[in-house]
């Protein structure tokens, strides 16, 4: 059976992080009868977050392509990450798309990612379809979210027919929706708006000549490198030549296996028309915004913009005297090559070197820090330094990243942040009620000072804060945001840590270690009570004699050490440490390990 392009329905589901993206793509995948009854993704939920990390942080990292079938229409979804450190994801997997669902919390209304991800997709001149999910929480406020994104549209649309749009409302956990808050018993009305409000795609069948626009890149062992991107023009066979255009450059290739999305996986034909989304192989020098053309004079497509890096970081081979004991891969040859092919999917992400190892601009900490974290899960040894702003020249002037910063905090708390972030020089925008009785703060903060700000709210809300960023643009650099913290407290030897030490040096600062485990010399063990950094001996052994005393029999009690997880060890970072960062250990320290060099260095400084 002919596919016909009419028939054939391209969408994006986006929203801001946690708005349920991947729960209403989970309710689209089952009641498509996608899987059969007695298949286990039945009873599966965030079926599209198939990393350990997304399941763990419970956010989407990577945007994923699949394809449901409703009423013979073939409906390409591609489900998009709501974080705003992940948009490179979101910006390069929109040029697939026709339409989008944008998802809005009922509770929460827009917040900034849902600014952004708009933003994109009326630029690429996307239509909406707009759906009021989660209408079920007891402090939903549906009216006052549809007049939010009233406004968000008035202020983003780039055409007057972008105002008009259709709005349904959504439990999505429950896979109900509707077109008023009398909510049907499935997501048919859903269904129905793709095929009804979102348009076929606009390209020609009948050209002579193809065009694909690379989007994504996926591979496995068996055939290797697959280029994913919506056919814009003509026809692909399996088995045809084709043309890599990459910029002036001109490559030939060979298309040896075609694919289209099905579920979740993927079915093999012999041919595909323009307007659905494939994935092909045999065309592996292709990369992401390259375009796969055929005949003699193939015509490239536009390449894919991205917005810059704002933070970079130093990734380079563990030196630490423990190194080469608990990875798999260690050398500086090994991490390139890593970090060379992550750069052929991670297109957000930059790469240059610096000394042994290289320098990584990524757009925020946690897109740099799921980079960490993927490579320690993989066998990967390596050492990390501070998170850096990355400054822009604009007409002769250093400029630096700012970003707007979304903080909801109860009414308990409103000092402890209204200190930090003024601590940070932060500029308050806006300051409302929400309809929880939390208060909703609107700050514009540079991307140096919101390094660590996470980590420091959640501490001083007792974890209750909700905030979230978004790139907004350059100033001047004004001046550079240092960093306040406590000197560290740093071992002075080799060896191993013993309790008798600990207890003694539990009462100079916070440890970060437990007994028993290796220690060396310029290796962080805790953070010290006072500004300046304390060398203390964390191997020294208890003198054994012959003299008994009830004091010294007693059992030693040590405060339960603090382990800091893999953000919370880049946010302490100053700029005269580094992380060593294995698949089973993080460990803190200073980039002089000789304590006489380092006080020696610091003097000159």
């Amino acid at each position: 059976m002919t596919l016909d392009k009419n028939k054939i329905r391209n969408v994006a589901i986006i929203a801001h992080v946690d708005h349920g993206k991947t729960t209403l793509v989970d309710g689209l995948l089952k009641q498509s009868h996608t899987f059969r009854d007695n298949q286990a993704e039945m009873s599966q939920t965030l079926i599209m977050d198939s990393m350990d990390q997304e399941h763990e942080r419970g956010i989407t990292i990577t945007a994923k392509q699949t394809c449901v079938y409703y009423d013979g229409y073939k409906i390409n979804i591609i489900d998009t990450p709501g974080h705003a450190d992940f948009s490179g994801e979101v910006e390069r997997t929109l040029n697939m798309a026709d339409g989008v669902l944008l998802i809005v919390d009922a509770q929460e209304g827009p917040m900034p990612q849902t600014k952004f991800v708009l933003k994109k997709a009326l630029e690429l001149n996307l239509k909406p379809v707009v759906i009021i999910n989660k209408i079920d929480k007891p402090a939903a406020r549906i009216e006052e979210v549809l007049s939010e994104v009233e406004s968000l549209f008035l202020e983003l649309a780039t055409d007057e027919s972008q105002l008009f749009y259709p709005v349904y409302y959504a439990i999505a956990r429950e896979g109900r929706a509707g077109k008023t808050t009398e909510l049907d018993n499935d997501l048919h009305v859903i269904f129905e708006s793709i095929i009804s409000d979102i348009p076929a795609p606009t390209v020609d069948s009948d050209a002579g000549s193809a065009q694909l626009l690379v989007a994504a890149l996926a591979g496995d062992s068996y055939l290797g490198k697959y280029c994913i991107g919506k056919i814009f023009r003509g026809k692909l066979k399996k088995g045809q030549n084709v043309k890599i255009l990459h910029g002036d450059e001109i490559r030939i290739g060979r298309i040896d296996n075609l694919f289209i999305y099905k579920g979740l996986g993927k079915e093999e034909v012999l041919e595909a028309i323009a307007g659905d989304i494939v994935a092909i192989t045999g065309v592996s020098e292709a990369n992401i915004g390259d375009t796969i053309a055929t005949g003699d004079n193939p015509e490239a497509l536009p390449t894919i913009e991205l917005e810059a890096p704002t933070l970079s970081i130093y990734i380079g081979p563990n030196t630490s005297p423990l190194k080469g004991r608990e990875g798999d891969f260690t050398t500086s040859r090994q991490i390139a090559e890593r970090l060379e092919r992550e750069l052929e999917t991670n297109i957000a992400l930059k790469l240059q070197p610096d000394g042994l190892g290289y320098k990584v601009s990524g757009r925020g900490e946690l897109h740099l820090s799921v980079l960490i974290e993927t490579m320690r899960r993989e066998g990967y040894e390596l050492e990390a330094g501070r998170p850096e702003v990355v400054y822009k020249e604009i007409d002769g002037i250093k400029c630096e990243p700012i970003e707007e910063l979304t903080v909801e905090v109860d009414a308990d708390f409103i000092g402890a942040v209204s200190q930090e972030l003024g601590i940070r020089k932060a500029e308050l925008k806006s300051q409302e009620l929400t309809s929880t009785g939390a208060t909703r703060f609107v700050y514009e903060i540079s991307t140096a000072a919101l390094i660590g700000l996470r980590n420091n709210l959640l501490t001083a809300t007792k974890g209750t804060v909700i905030m979230s960023s978004i790139p907004s643009g350059y100033r001047p650099v004004e001046g550079r945001y240092k960093p306040e913290r406590n000197g560290a407290l740093i071992s002075f030897e080799d060896g191993v840590s013993t309790a008798y030490a600990l207890d003694a040096a539990q009462a100079r600062g916070i440890l970060f270690i437990p007994p028993q485990v290796p220690v060396y010399q310029g290796m962080i063990v805790g953070l010290s009570n006072k500004k300046d950094d304390l060398d203390i001996n964390i191997c020294r052994e208890k003198q054994l004699t012959n003299m008994r005393t009830h004091a010294s029999d007693g059992a030693i009690q040590l405060t339960p050490y603090t382990q800091l997880s893999l953000e919370q060890c880049l946010d302490f970072l100053l700029d005269d440490e580094l992380l060593e960062v294995t698949p089973k250990s993080l460990r803190l320290r200073k980039r002089q390990l000789d304590p006489i060099k380092r006080k020696r260095e610091n003097r000159v400084n």
